[in-house]
């Protein structure tokens, strides 16, 4: 793996193009959407008609549409979790100068950015009067005092490899969650997940710019990172998810298979996400690496046919298990 002297040293050689990042992948905070852009205005005199609304609209949505749904909120509502991770990250400090290092600066932008999904999806949940929402309350109090170790230790590469990855993968399934909820009639929900959706594309976008560039300066550290990464099989930040009174971890599992059933995020969707990073960082096309690095290379190379005959033969459990967070009456 790279040295972590290579590695800062990359990282410092980088600092000069993140605040362009910055500019170019994320939206100022005057001019992005808010929660209350898409929620009933409770100085309003049509508040009451709207939540009306929301909550006859949310009875024809089906109990694992709902499990997903909970789980992707918790997911997003965890952000205090990754953003101490991530200023942990080598290269990464919010302790020079007044307000840090342009990563740092990277770091909480994106927090900020990240943080309104998990508020706006909340609301809705607890307008829509679907869902036990202390249950929820307690299970997102769980997830982040459980913290989370998605295998990336201190190092920025494999850090970004991880997040461009995860970020890809939230889009996958805020759009797709969005799309059964139109399809279902549910307008405003939809137009909120698609919207989530678009953020998590640009910081996908951004990741993945900086892992390119890491590319072009240290492939060799680069390529041994990704590699690492797709050994350890790339964990969602929510896998130590639990319900009050469950084993950590559990209600991750379970909620999983919810999401496989409605199609949600899937073993194929995985697999695609590795086959894009894999052409975008041209994986078969590097040149010049060590042996090590060439090793690591060709794993990637050969990883989704390997994958692909992995998962012909994965079955999806389609018992319904009843989780604490969704009442099952009226909604099965």
């Amino acid at each position: 793996m790279a040295d972590k002297n290579i590695r800062l040293e990359v990282m410092q050689q980088i600092e000069p193009k993140v605040e362009g990042f910055i500019e170019q992948f994320l939206v100022p905070v005057e001019k992005i959407w808010q929660p209350t852009d898409f929620l009933p205005d409770p100085q309003s005199p049509d508040f009451f008609d709207e939540i009306s609304q929301i909550r006859g609209e949310a009875k024809e949505l089906g109990y694992d549409f709902w499990v997903t749904l909970v789980a992707d909120t918790i997911t997003e509502e965890a952000l205090p979790t990754y953003e101490s991770w991530l200023m942990d990250v080598e290269g990464i400090s919010q302790h020079e100068g007044e307000n840090g290092n342009p990563w740092s600066k990277w770091v909480r932008a994106w927090t900020a950015e990240e943080n309104r999904h998990g508020d706006v999806l909340n609301k809705f949940l607890y307008l829509s009067g679907r869902v036990n929402m202390r249950e929820v309350e307690v299970t997102t109090q769980h997830l982040i005092a459980d913290g989370f170790d998605i295998g990336t230790d201190r190092d920025p590469y494999k850090n970004f490899v991880y997040t461009t990855f995860q970020e890809l993968a939230t889009n996958i399934s805020h759009k797709r969650v969005g799309k059964l909820a139109k399809q279902k009639g549910n307008a405003l929900l939809a137009r909120m997940c698609t919207i989530i959706a678009g953020d998590e594309m640009r910081h996908h976008l951004a990741y993945r710019e900086f892992v390119k560039t890491i590319s072009e300066i240290d492939p060799n550290g680069m390529v041994l990172a990704f590699a690492d990464m797709m050994k350890r099989k790339i964990v969602m930040p929510a896998h130590f998810l639990r319900e009050s009174g469950e084993s950590m971890g559990k209600a991750f599992e379970l909620f999983s298979e919810c999401a496989q059933r409605l199609g949600v995020y899937t073993a194929t969707d995985y697999i695609d996400i590795l086959k894009k990073l894999n052409s975008y960082w041209e994986i078969g096309n590097l040149r010049g690496l060590n042996d090590s690095a060439e090793k690591a290379r060709d794993y990637l190379m050969l990883l989704p046919d390997r994958l692909e005959r992995i998962s012909q033969r994965m079955k999806v459990s389609q018992d319904q298990y009843h989780f604490k967070w969704v009442e099952a009456n009226g909604l099965l």
